[in-house]
């Protein structure tokens, strides 16, 4: 036993499991200075144990290959499980210390595992010998192989030397993205020194701002945090023209001011890592590695999928611009439509044409109804579960909150925190991660957390917008994903499943925030309790599809901006990002300046540090998938047990245990038709 696992046993709460319910987090015990030797002495112990397999002297069998690499690194995943969940929602400078130093560590071990020679060989002959084994235990020995395979297990020496390289110096730059964009968010949160210039805001978000500005230093003055996208959900109720400006000018120079928290050198530095591993392992860019393991299978269809839907999606743009111009013309003569006038010239016309006020919206959606009469409420009506919450567990901040997930027979199955709240050290966005994985193999059950960036303000409730209402229901789809997995080997479990998949059931839940019983228990009057009225609801239904031409290519053009940077081959010389987007953009047809891509370059987090690189387009993908989805459920009676034990079953529970495609055609019973995502979005 080395110094580092000794030293790990005595006073480490990472070197065994939790003794609390589901072996959740002993967040009381855990302290900052845990994490290094739980990492030192996890990736120790997981590397022994590979060591060990792959030197043993009996024939390969899946049970001694496979089965038994399932068992290994338990205190690593323990502590990684934890550590990377908190240096998304409760970064400190600490964390990103111990980030900067244990990524380059991390990733030089990942490789230890996956270029492992002697191992490979086990798991090639198992591989080959597999068509014995379970269904499930097949589909296991190939995704094992796969990885392999895509990790470089066939290159000759020098070429997986050289993956190494790539791999550490990758590891290194992704936390430095996220560190400089957490850090330039922040920094250009706008101040506002007058209340007048905040005129159309409710009093919560007046609120809110000046709590916000208050703890910056700015006493006495308000403060306007960013959101991660480019458009600002702020814009669509601010009054003042120059204040719009100034909030939507800050969201789009994150990271490209030539200062220290600039992203460009990252950027393309990552892009031509990618492309040169991509190379190496025998792929045309990145993006074709990336995309040879999802769903869709190759850029080119993923091109031709966008491509078939951007010619209609810049259209209505177009015309949603026009109608915007033409609202302008009347109420504010000779202003030209600029981006920070979309979005509230867009609430303006939507007031108009649907007598729908956001502000008013607000009022019947308070954030405790939403999830215990709302969402709880969906999660009971289709899948039966009942969300108790329990407040003897250690939670990692005071606003996280802790509910055991109660089967029929009120069986626990799983625990789910919830971490809805906005706070400085949480980067911007919404998020499922796990603190547990499901497995019967480990006889484990899953731990999950949903993540949100709501406003909470000093008093009163917090109200939501309607899109906060269906980023929950969102989120808890991922969660159901996880927290309904049963599967035997973790590898396969809960959300472990290509990227153009993992959307779906998240998507699918979204449409369930509009059904009529879930609105008629969640949908009051934070003051009088009054239900929401029947002609509101029904102007929500009706506004949804308004402005789904914006939305559509802000989308996609990010989207395609992604697809582009990882497109390129190995060698590629890019020396000006901002150029390289401009040009990027308008080869898609997308570069409309008063509809900017969600996330530009600079601080595209989902692609750069994040795991969607090549893979943005995913959210599109599963959102077709998701829409014939619940176009079942409404040919099948709506929101009731049979739907939901139906999905639970086919999709939900499943994991990468069947092939996705296999699992929609299960639930769906045929293949997937497009033509509900596009009525979804209005654009059919």
């Amino acid at each position: 036993m080395s110094n580092a696992t000794a030293e790990l046993k005595a006073n480490n709460p990472f070197s065994s499991p939790s003794t609390l319910p589901l072996q959740a987090p002993a967040f009381d015990q855990i302290t900052e200075e845990h994490y290094l030797p739980a990492f030192v002495a996890g990736m120790e112990q997981n590397l022994a144990e590979i060591e060990a397999i792959a030197m043993q002297g009996d024939a390969p069998t899946f049970a001694n290959t496979i089965e038994a690499m399932e068992k290994t690194g338990a205190v690593l995943e323990r502590v990684a499980y934890v550590f990377f969940n908190l240096t998304g929602s409760t970064v400190t400078d600490g964390l990103q210390k111990i980030q900067a130093e244990i990524a380059p560590q991390m990733a030089a071990h990942r490789d230890a595992i996956w270029l492992n020679r002697e191992l490979f060989a086990r798991v090639q002959i198992v591989h080959a010998e597999r068509y014995g084994l379970t269904p499930e235990q097949q589909q296991l020995t190939e995704r094992y192989h796969v990885s392999f395979v895509r990790a470089g297990a066939l290159l000759d020496d020098d070429k997986q030397q050289r993956i190494r390289e790539l791999n550490e110096q990758a590891s290194k730059l992704t936390p430095k993205f996220q560190e400089r964009l957490l850090a330039d968010t922040k920094a250009l949160a706008v101040v506002i020194d007058a209340k007048e210039e905040l005129d159309g805001l409710s009093d919560g978000d007046i609120s809110s701002a000046a709590d916000a500005a208050k703890e910056a230093g700015h006493d006495g003055k308000f403060l306007i945090t960013l959101q991660l996208p480019t458009s600002q959900g702020i814009l669509s109720s601010l009054n003042n023209r120059d204040t719009r400006k100034r909030v939507y000018e800050a969201s789009g120079s994150r990271c490209n001011q030539g200062n220290e928290n600039d992203t460009k050198e990252i950027v393309l530095e990552l892009c031509a890592l990618r492309a040169e591993r991509a190379e190496l392992l025998g792929y045309e860019t990145h993006s074709h590695y990336v995309l040879d393991d999802e769903t869709s299978g190759t850029p080119t269809a993923v091109e031709e999928m966008m491509g078939g839907m951007t010619p209609n999606i810049v259209e209505k743009t177009m015309a949603e611009a026009k109608e915007l111009q033409k609202h302008l013309d009347q109420v504010a003569v000779g202003t030209k439509l600029e981006a920070w006038d979309w979005a509230w010239a867009a609430e303006q016309v939507r007031k108009e044409q649907y007598d729908l006020d956001e502000a008013e919206v607000k009022k019947f959606f308070e954030f405790e109804r939403v999830l215990q009469d709302g969402m709880f409420f969906m999660a009971n009506q289709l899948y039966g579960i009942t969300m108790r919450e329990r407040t003897d567990l250690p939670v990692y901040h005071e606003t996280v909150r802790v509910f055991d997930v109660l089967d029929e027979g009120g069986e626990q199955i799983a625990l789910f925190y919830a971490d809805y709240y906005a706070r400085p050290s949480k980067r911007g966005g919404a998020w499922m991660s796990s603190f547990v994985n499901q497995s019967e193999l480990l006889d484990s059950k899953p731990v999950v957390v949903n993540v949100m960036n709501i406003k909470k303000p000093s008093e009163g409730p917090t109200l939501l917008s309607f899109d906060e209402v269906t980023t929950m229901f969102h989120e808890f789809g991922h969660g159901v994903h996880g927290m309904f997995s049963k599967v035997q080997y973790p590898t396969l479990a809960g959300t472990s499943v290509p990227r153009d998949f993992v959307e779906y059931p998240s998507q699918f839940h979204e449409d369930f925030a509009f059904d009529p019983g879930v609105l008629a228990r969640c949908a009051k009057h934070f003051e009088t309790g009054e239900a929401m009225p029947t002609e509101l609801n029904d102007k929500i239904k009706r506004a949804r599809k308004f402005g789904q031409g914006f939305a559509s290519l802000e989308y996609i053009a990010a989207a395609w901006l992604d697809l582009a940077w990882h497109s390129l081959p190995s060698g590629t010389k890019i020396t000006d990002v901002d150029a390289f987007e401009k040009e990027a953009l308008e080869a898609a047809n997308v570069g409309y300046s008063l509809a900017p891509p969600r996330y530009r370059s600079t601080y595209f987090a989902h692609i750069w540090p994040g795991g969607y690189s090549s893979g943005y387009y995913a959210y599109l993908w599963s959102e077709a998938l998701a829409a014939d989805g619940f176009a079942y459920c409404m040919e099948n009676g709506g929101m009731t047990r049979e739907n939901g034990q139906r999905f639970r079953d086919t999709v939900l529970s499943r994991g990468l245990t069947q092939q996705p495609m296999d699992q929609f055609a299960a639930f769906r019973g045929r293949a997937l038709d497009t033509k509900a995502v596009l009525k979804r979005r209005g654009l059919a």
